[in-house]
Parts: structure tokens; sequence; C-alpha cells
């Protein structure tokens, strides 16, 4: 329930408007996407409580009307305003005050509307827009008949205004005729120019972008007045219409046809033009302009015709006529939407028609039937024509490689499951997976993959209330709980049986039980069926035929290493093997396994990497295709499989670690941990092996346990184990290990959450890992600094192994810090405040090492860039307040730098420590340090100018005593003195020290 203890939050967003994060020194980008987010925090605070944040906006908006020296603050507030608006007109019962502010409020804003700032007058007309489409124009004229306190002053003046406004209707016409077409003193009959005949020739309908604008413009409206806490139910009335003029406009673009006769011998005229020298005009016809392109548009009979002849028109010596077929092949690829060939209609949308217009009579269904199944037939006809002649144009010897290509790519787009794909269009994209060009082979993967999934068949679902599956009664919270335990991998044991593995609940999404659970439980049961050999359609047995053939794969695996512009793992490829193996089963494990051995034994090292890339793309489609499979069939594979796997790991490089990666986090994402605990388990054995000689062999397997990351909060026994191991080489002997190390330990690290009456208990605790390593990073400093790095004794030099351990743990744990604020949630916990002193006496040790040195600040930074509360907060000043106290001066300039980033980046919920971080500062002013003395003048500098701390005349009249102090003092060599000012600081000396009275 909205509470009294979230009032500091109201206020706190109310002076944000107010103050306006864009007057911070930040990048204008940075401050408008900043002011955004704080009108956004606004509106849904107003939802809740509008008494508490609408009052402080609008008073602080009256303010800043007449302020001319900071009038970005205007449109700040206006920014805000507009997102509440919905608050100001609305009447309930707990706040009504706000329909007292609309008049004075339009009056007052007027002034917004300044020519010479676009943007004011931008958001002033879009806050009056949003009020007058909330506020209903009510017919008045009847107002005689019901009030009885009308005089006659009244009636005068409604009857002076009804005059003006008929004399404005009246008097309208052409303020000089000169620049009217039209004689209007001629008889009309004798009026007859061609540009009105012209006319009759353009379209004034309904245009796609005009389409596309007013979707744009009514998700805008939603924006602004959707309520998130009850939906679409409450959604106001303007929004309503708008949606419906929407859905009109939509249905009469795309169900009006506007094509005639004419329009018919145009359009054959066109196409006889398009063989002789014409052809290029006939092109910028195709292309239209930007509200119309035929070759998109909604009739397949004219794809039918156009595509093809726009195929063998792709190559020409001329070369504008060659890039307009290119723009027009893009302009393609970039518009067409698949088009549906059957519409089906159901007694829904039968009621749904007869409501909107009138009941229909028996015959007038029968013909609507009959036109729309000639219209079926028509358009599947022309659909597979056009399959058809594309298939042939590839097939054609004479065709050049950039037809094919552009046929192909057409070919990918019209795939569709509401009509069987003719298996000559099968056997030719299965043709092009072998071909010699690139771009061809990459159409022939999408192709292939999207007939993999076209012809997968469908899975038996399961649907369940939530008492069948859990047997509980307690009230729901976010995060660990007894009844989310056993969807997570928690030592799971697979089942013995295959009906028990065939009836064991999988959820795959990662969301299922984390918060609440769903009151009906719909999942898929564990078992799918598979194609038979002996059972299986033409259009499938053509694709089960050529994989099952080893020369086939074979040449497959060697083209696809030579695709030189593939440096990375490729999903498409993964997509399609993924399909082959969920329809087929382990039909072509044993012709690809044995391909795969040979990928990885490559030993040419042109093709070393792109080998691994296609083993590695095998692999994960072959994992994430064994979804479905039964015990029997997964431990058949996993018995060819681990062997594989082991190897490739024992010889993980640099060229081939990314990719296995890559593999395994495609393979596991969006899967339910206990059905993939077989990868689970290899990923998790490979911490357990013994260290190589080859460091970064031992960093890669490291880096294939980060792909567990895509199970998150499903896995807390495995992170727990690979925390522990983790932990263990902090201070490991290869940068490269200890890199990796860092990044694992965040991840477990990051699940470690405080959610409201909730709790994440499972996983490792970012405290208690902090109170240990705050005691070994101490002694870590101490070695250090006690014991030098390097040893020279004679002409012999040792480095010291206790001292580069050392050295070796600090390094990781600030790696460690500065990714845990990527991979966390919630990052700033006790334990990593009272690890800050030991951040910044590490300031000392860095001084030579500029890469370690930034690293270290941004770890540091990281802290004060966080959202602090008011807990946390004051345990860090604490911790600051201790800093600058240490004997260690690397440390206290450290503490007065971070102070900066601290109160810029928690500028109002750090407000009521201003006065504490104000005498901090102060006292860091006379440090004995000269460094520290600049660092904490530059900081205070900053509080004055971000208007943190204010300025008194106690500090003007000290600031001026002591400059004066300062040139008296020094006046006798005042000329060699001021060659070491700048001349900035120079002038500010001349205006302080100098008396106005000077210059007048």
């Amino acid at each position: 329930m909205f509470n009294d203890s979230l009032k500091p939050l109201l206020q706190l967003f109310a002076r944000l408007a107010w103050y306006n994060i864009g007057y911070i020194d930040w990048e204008s980008w940075l401050a408008q996407d900043y002011t955004k987010e704080a009108a956004e925090a606004c509106q849904y605070l107003a939802m809740l409580r509008p008494e508490s944040i609408v009052s402080p906006i609008v008073d602080k908006l009256l303010l800043s009307i007449d302020n001319l020296i900071e009038a970005h603050r205007f449109t700040s507030l206006m920014h805000c305003l507009k997102r509440m608006t919905r608050q100001l007109v609305r009447q309930t019962s707990s706040y009504f005050q706000g329909q007292t502010y609309i008049l004075p409020l339009l009056m007052s804003v007027l002034p917004g509307i300044d020519l010479n700032d676009f943007e004011k007058t931008s958001m002033t007309l879009d806050f009056f827009d949003a009020i007058f489409m909330l506020i209903s124009c009510v017919d008045c004229s009847s107002a005689v008949h019901t009030r009885n306190d009308l005089n006659e002053d009244s009636y005068e003046a409604i009857a002076k205004a009804i005059q003006n406004l008929l004399r404005s209707l009246l008097n309208i016409y052409p303020m000089n005729y000169r620049l009217t077409r039209e004689k209007l003193d001629e008889p009309f009959i004798d009026f007859l120019p061609i540009r009105i005949c012209v006319l009759s020739c353009e379209y004034n309908g309904v245009f796609s972008t005009d389409v596309s604008q007013m979707r744009n413009d009514v998700q805008l409206i939603r924006t602004l007045f959707r309520n998130e806490i009850i939906g679409e139910r409450d959604n106001p009335c303007a929004l309503i219409i708008n949606q419906i003029e929407l859905q009109i406009e939509e249905f009469e673009l795309n169900n009006f046809r506007i094509l005639t006769e004419i329009d018919k011998q145009i359009e054959l005229k066109l196409f006889d033009l398009s063989i002789n020298r014409y052809s290029e005009g006939c092109l910028y016809i195709l292309f239209g302009n930007n509200h119309c392109f035929l070759p998109t548009k909604h009739s397949w009979t004219m794809m039918n015709k156009l595509w093809p002849l726009i195929v063998r028109r792709s190559y020409s010596k001329k070369i504008s006529i060659e890039r307009l077929i290119q723009d027009l092949k893009k302009q393609i690829e970039k518009q067409f939407v698949t088009i549906a060939l059957i519409d089906n209609t159901n007694q829904t949308s039968e009621h749904a028609a007869i409501a909107l217009w009138r009941p229909l009579e028996p015959n007038e269904i029968e013909i609507g039937i009959k036109i729309r199944e000639k219209r079926h037939q028509t358009n599947i006809q022309s659909y597979n024509h056009l399959i058809d002649t594309l298939c042939s144009l590839l097939n054609d010897e004479t065709s050049t490689w950039g037809q094919k290509k552009m046929a192909m790519s057409f070919l990918c787009l019209l795939l569709q499951k509401h009509v069987s794909i003719p298996s000559s269009c099968i056997e030719t994209c299965l043709n092009f997976l072998i071909h010699d060009n690139i771009e061809l082979r990459k159409h022939a993967v999408k192709a292939i993959a999207a007939f993999c999934r076209l012809q997968k068949l469908p899975r038996i679902y399961v649907e369940k209330s939530l008492d069948e599956i859990l047997k509980f009664n307690d009230q729901l919270q976010p995060g660990d709980r007894d009844d989310n335990l056993w969807i997570t991998y928690n030592n799971y044991k697979l089942p013995e049986l295959q009906t028990e593995w065939e009836e064991t609940c999988f959820l795959d999404k990662r969301h299922h039980g984390y918060y609440q659970w769903r009151k009906l439980i719909k999942y898929p049961i564990n078992k799918r069926e598979r194609y038979n050999p002996d059972r299986m359609p033409k259009h499938v047995s053509i694709i089960f035929d050529r994989f099952l053939d080893k020369n086939f794969i074979v040449k497959l695996t060697k083209v696809i290493i030579f695709d030189e512009r593939e440096i990375e793992f490729n999903k498409l490829r993964f997509l399609m093997y993924k399909g082959l193996f969920r329809n087929f089963g382990m039909a072509f494990v044993n012709n690809f396994i044995e391909q795969l051995y040979l990928l990885i034994r490559e030993k040419i090292q042109e093709k070393y990497e792109g080998s691994h890339r296609a083993a590695s793309e095998i692999i994960a489609g072959i994992i994430r295709g064994s979804k479905y499979w039964t015990l029997e069939m997964l431990d058949e594979l996993w018995q060819k499989l681990t062997p594989f796997l082991t190897e490739v790991s024992n010889n993980l490089n640099q060229e081939s670690y990314l990719h296995w990666g890559s593999c395994f986090r495609y393979c596991l994402n969006d899967t339910d941990p206990r059905r993939m605990c077989r990868p689970i388990n290899f990923i998790y054995k490979l911490i357990d092996q013994h260290s190589t000689a080859y460091t970064f062999n031992e960093a890669s397997r490291w880096y294939l346990v980060q792909s567990l990351r895509v199970l998150q909060w499903r896995i807390p026994s495995i992170w727990c184990s690979i925390h522990e191991y983790a932990k263990e080489l902090l201070d490991h002997s290869s940068k490269w290990i200890r890199e990796r190390i860092a990044v694992i330990l965040a991840m477990s690290f990051g699940l470690d959450l405080k959610l409201f009456d909730g709790k994440s208990a499972r996983h490792p605790n970012t405290d208690q890992f902090s109170e240990r390593m705050r005691e070994r990073l101490r002694q870590a400093i101490d070695i250090y600094e006690s014991k030098p790095l390097v040893n020279i004794s004679g002409s012999s030099v040792e480095l010291d192994v206790e001292a580069r351990q050392a050295l070796n743990l600090i390094e990781t744990v600030i790696d460690l810090y500065s990714n845990l604020f990527i991979q966390s949630h919630q990052p700033i916990k006790e334990g990593i405040i009272r690890l800050f002193p030991c951040l910044c006496e590490i300031q000392s040790i860095v001084t030579n090492d500029d890469g370690f040195k930034k690293r270290l600040s941004i770890a540091r930074m990281s802290i004060g860039m966080a959202y602090l509360d008011a807990h946390h907060l004051e345990k860090l000043i604490q911790q600051l307040e201790y800093v600058c106290t240490t004997v260690k001066w690397h440390a206290r300039q450290a503490a007065i730098e971070f102070i900066q980033n601290l109160v810029f980046c928690n500028l109002f919920n750090s407000r009521c420590h201003a006065k504490r971080l104000h005498e901090l500062v102060r006292k860091c002013l006379f440090d004995e340090q000269l460094e520290v003395r600049l660092t904490a003048s530059k900081t205070l500098s900053g509080f004055y100018q971000c208007g943190y701390i204010s300025v008194t005349e106690d500090d003007l009249k000290s600031i001026k005593e002591c400059l004066s102090e300062f040139r008296r003092t020094h006046y006798d060599s005042w000329h060699e003195h001021r060659t070491k000012f700048t001349d900035d600081q120079l002038e500010i000396l001349a205006d302080v020290l100098i008396s106005h009275s000077y210059y007048t």
C-alpha cells in the first residue's frame, strides 16, 4: 500500500523537475534523457498520490514563468506537467483540487509561445493539446432553459459572440485575386482549366505513411494518459476514439481497391515499355513515392508479374539502371510484410460485423463465401506460380549470380505456413547450401531453417491448476521460496523411467515462479513426435535424404569454413541445425560427429578458426534440438558428445574460445536447467579440472562457465560451488585467469538482491564475501608496502613472490567490484561500503600504473554513481570521514575526489548531509599536502556551482580578505608571481580586488 513513507521520494522528484538535471554540467543529451526520466517518474507518482506531487510542480512552474535567468526550468517543468494533465483535470474522492489549477495555468503559460524558442513553444502547445484532449466541449445553448441566474448582459454577450463568429465565417475571400488561378468574376460554366481534369487522376485516399503517423500519435497519447495500475479499462475517451479511428483507417488501407480498367491498361503499357530504351523510366514508376510502392502492394497477382521481371532485369550494363534495380531490391526487403493467402473468419468476427453494420441475408453470406474462396484460389495460384518462377530462375544456368541472389532473397520473403512449399523450392535451396557464392549460401541457410520450422510437429500441452502442482497456502513473495525450489537446479537427478521424464513439468522461461505463479500453468509434456523414415511426407523426405548423405555433409562443412565474412557465431546456422535435430532426432548425429572431429583437429592455420566456428554451431544445434528427446536417445548422444567436448575444452585457445562460449550460451538460453542438466554438469566439471601448463586454456574454460549466466536464479547450488572455487584464485599468477575470475564472481553476486517483502538467500552473499575480502585486502596492502616487488642483488633481479601475489589480489578485487556494478541489479551493500577505505588506500600503490589507476578510479566512481538510500549514504559518509583522517595523503585525496561523484550523482538525496560534507571538504582545504588542498578546492567549487551549498556573505568576505592579503604580501615581486597564474585566474583576481567604482 502507498503510505507516507514515500513522501520523501515525492519531494525528491518535485525538486528534480525544479532544479533540472540539465543545469549540472552534463552533456546535453544526458540532461534531456534524465529530464525525460524525471517526468515519467512524476507521472507514475501522480497516479498514486496526486495531492503530494501535483501542487509542488504547479507552484514551481508558476514561479518559473517570469524567471529570465533560468528559463530552461520552465521547459523542464512543462515537460513534467504535460505527463500529469490527467491528474489535473480529474476529480476523485481523494483529490479534486487539480481542476482549480486549469484556468490559471492556461492563462499563465501563454508566454511560453515564444517564436525565439522552438522547444519552449512546442512544449507549451503540447500542454494545451493534452488539456483540451481531456476536457470535452459542451454545447451551452440550452443553458437559458436550465438556469435562472442569467441577466440581460449575459444574453447580449452571447448574441454578440454568435454574431461575430458568423461574420468571420461569411467574410472568407482571397486576399489578392492575382494569387489565384481562377477568375472568380467569370461564370463557372466558362471555367474549365486543364488542371481540374488532372486532379481526378490524383489519389486522395489513405496512405500508409498517414496510418503510421496516426499510430505514432496514438502511442504518444497512450504514453501520456495510460494508467499503468488499472490498464486499458481506464483509458480516456479521446484515446479510445483515436484507437477506433486508427483501426478504421488501417481497414480502409488494407481492404479498399482503387485500381480501375484504365490503371490496368497503363500497367500493361508500362510493361511493354520495360523492354525498350524507356525501361529506366519504368523503374522510377515502380519506385513510386513515399506513399505508394507497387512491388509490395497487397496483391499476389501483381507480385507474381513484377518480381520475376525485376529479377530478370537485374543485370544491366548501364550503371544507373543497375543502381536502381539494387535500390528496388533493398526497398522490397525493407517494406515487404508477409501477406495472408487465406483470410479465415469465425463466428465472432461475423457477429462483430453484424453489430457494426447490419444483419446479413443468407444469399449475401453465400455470395461473400464464394468471392472469398475465389480470391483464395487466385492468391494460391499466383503464389505457387511466383515460387516456381523464382526457382526456375535460380536453376537457370544463364542467370547471373546477381540475379540468383535477388531471386533467393525474394524467395526467403515468401515462405509461410498457410500453403505447402513446393518440393522444387526445397531442392533448390538445398543445392545452394553448398554453392560457391557466400551470399547464396546465406540465403539458403535462412530458407532451410524456415523449412525446418514450418515442418516441425506440434507439441502436446498440458494445463494444470496451481493446486495440482503445488500444495501450499502461504502468501507469495518475490525471490527464493520453498514453493519455487523445485524448478531450480538443486542437485537435480534424472529420472530412471521414460514415463517420469515425460510427466515432469519443465518450465523454460526464467520468470516462472520468481515473483508469483499463474493460476493455470500451461506447459508442453516432455515428449515430441519425430518423423519416421518409413512414413514421411515428400517435402520432408527431401531434406532428410539430403542430410543423410555423408558427401553432402562433407561439402557443407567445407564451404562453411571458408565464409570469410563470418567471424562470429552464426545464429541462422544454429537455428538450421536445431530444426534438423528437433525434427529428425539422431538420424544425422553419426554423420556430423565424424565431421566434427575433423573440424576441431584442423591443422591449417587459415582454416582453424572457421573450423571451430562451424563445429560450435553444429554442437549448439544438436544440444538445443535434443530438448524433447527420450532418455535413451540423450544417453546415447552424450556418450558421443562428452569425449568430443572434453577434447575441445582441453585445446581451447584465443581463436576458438569465443565461439564455444557462444555455443553453450545459445543452447542453454530460455531452457529449464533440469532439462539441460547434462550440458550444465559438463560445464561445471570444467572448473574442477587440474590447471594446465597453458594458462590461457584454463582462462578459456572459465569463459565457458560464464555461459551459465543465461540461467540466472535457477541454478543457485551451481553458483555457490563456482563461487567457492573461484574465490581461491583471486591471486592467481595469470592475468587472463584473474580477469575471468573477477567476472565470474561478479555474476555469482548478481542475484544477491534485497526485495520488498521477499528474500534472495540461495546465492552467494556479497556482505560475507566483502568482510573476508577486507581482511585479505588489508593484509595484501601491508605486504606490498613493506616488501619491494623487485629485489636487486648485484647483477640479478628477482621478483618477490609474496608481494606479487598481494598485488595480484589487489588488481583482481578492483576488477571484481568494477564488474559487480555491471552484472548486479543491486551492487550497493554494506560490505562494499566498508571496503571503501581500502579502495582509497590502494591509490598510493597505483601511482606508476596508469591503467591500474584508471580501473581503480572507475571502481570508486561506480559506488558514487549508484543510488544510495539513507542508510547506505550515512554509512558511506562515515567511511569518508574516517579516510580523511588517515595518514596516507593519497587516500585523503582519493576520498575528496570521490565526494564530487557522490554529490553530483546523488544531488537530492544527499542534501541532508550537505553540512557534514561541506565541513569535511573545508578541513581538507587546510591539509598539509598540496594535492589534497587542490582537490578539496575543486570539490568545494563544484558544490557552489551546482547549488549544493549556497555562497554566504562571510564566504565572499573571507575569499576577498585572503586574496587581498596575498596581493599585499607579494606586491613587491608581483611581476614575477603573476607569470605563475593563467589569464583566467588573473581576470578573477582583478574582478575580486578592484572596486567597481574604479570602472565607473
